[in-house]
């Protein structure tokens, strides 16, 4: 494209969008046929701008144009500030729906760690030869008379339960963002913590130490698990479509993907806290083992009742966890 000619043939609707962008932000309101003439004029310099930006883009004139557009964009859709609307839209809407959408994928990370954590245990359990290869007699003595339920209370709750919190974010952030790799990290992180837990569990029941174990898991792992399938759901999500972004770009597949992504990391350190706290005052706690399950229970059926109801809900209606319309960036209409 000569990018001269197209600035020739555009100039004269950029100056007066620019015109009347400056008589707008006076006391002094526009006309109703100038308001609508703003509208036209913002609608075609977006356009002009994404056409500039995919044809060789001339750094001058696209912060013009984005100028341009901006300023346009605030005048019509007017100014906003955040409220307690976003966030009620956030936790009702956006981050169910995004969960609910990539669902299959977390569904699949989850079945992939329970057949490696099943599997890798039951061996352990059942071999003494693996029990050898793991640790040394007197350290798998160690971990199964004490270190494994002496973990759980070896710091104050509070403090320990920042430590759970910060160890859960970081690993469900790996997860995340290492999905644009293709999701190959994914599995990898996936797959490690599936060893860990299989390591443990198959040790402590070559001991008699199921009981023991299952009570200490299952009270925050349901949840906290749950919130790394989702992690690993959304990361290979994010992988699956650099490989294939559907009828979109790659470019802008990747662009929203990762938009709602922001979205998807937000609500999970939502419910990474509620996981730690349970795991900090509930896990160690001198209740009873069943009454730990059923708290473990109950927060993991409120974070699926709330997926598959209001999230169901809200991506049968469009959400998808992306930002909304209206802070977007602007996309030429393309056919197809």
């Amino acid at each position: 494209m000569d990018l001269d000619a197209y600035v020739a043939a555009h100039a004269r609707e950029w100056s007066r969008l620019e015109e009347l962008l400056g008589r707008a932000s006076r006391p002094r309101r526009l006309s109703g046929p100038e308001v609508d003439e703003l509208v036209d004029l913002y609608q075609r310099t977006a356009t002009h701008l994404s056409v500039v930006r995919s044809a060789g883009p001339d750094p001058v004139l696209v912060a013009r144009l984005s100028t341009l557009v901006a300023r346009a964009r605030g005048v019509i859709a007017g100014g906003r500030r955040a409220g307690w609307s976003d966030v009620t839209q956030f936790l009702k809407a956006d981050f169910p729906a995004l969960v609910y959408r990539t669902r299959w994928w977390s569904i699949g990370a989850t079945v992939m760690f329970l057949v490696v954590a099943f599997g890798l245990g039951g061996w352990i359990a059942g071999s003494p030869e693996a029990q050898l290869a793991v640790a040394p007699p007197e350290v798998v003595e160690r971990l199964v008379t004490e270190d494994f339920e002496n973990y759980y209370s070896s710091n104050p709750a509070q403090d320990f339960a920042a430590q759970v919190f910060t160890n859960n974010a970081y690993v469900a952030a790996q997860s995340i963002l290492f999905g644009v790799l293709l999701g190959l990290p994914v599995l990898f992180v996936l797959f490690t913590n599936a060893v860990n837990v299989g390591v443990a569990g198959g040790l402590m029941a070559a001991n008699d130490r199921t009981g023991l174990f299952f009570g200490l898991i299952l009270p925050h792992g349901l949840l906290e698990l749950t919130a790394v399938f989702v992690a690993c759901g959304l990361g290979l999500k994010l992988g699956w479509t650099v490989v294939d972004p559907g009828r979109r770009t790659r470019a802008r597949a990747l662009a929203e993907e990762g938009r709602a992504l922001v979205s998807g990391a937000l609500g999970l350190a939502l419910v990474l806290f509620v996981s730690g706290l349970v795991e900090a005052f509930v896990t160690p706690s001198p209740l009873p083992t069943w009454a730990r399950i059923t708290v473990g229970v109950v927060v993991e059926v409120l974070f699926l009742a709330w997926v598959y109801g209001p999230g169901r809900r809200a991506h049968l209606a469009g959400r998808t966890g992306d930002l909304r319309s209206d802070l977007r960036g602007d996309v030429a209409p393309s056919a197809g």
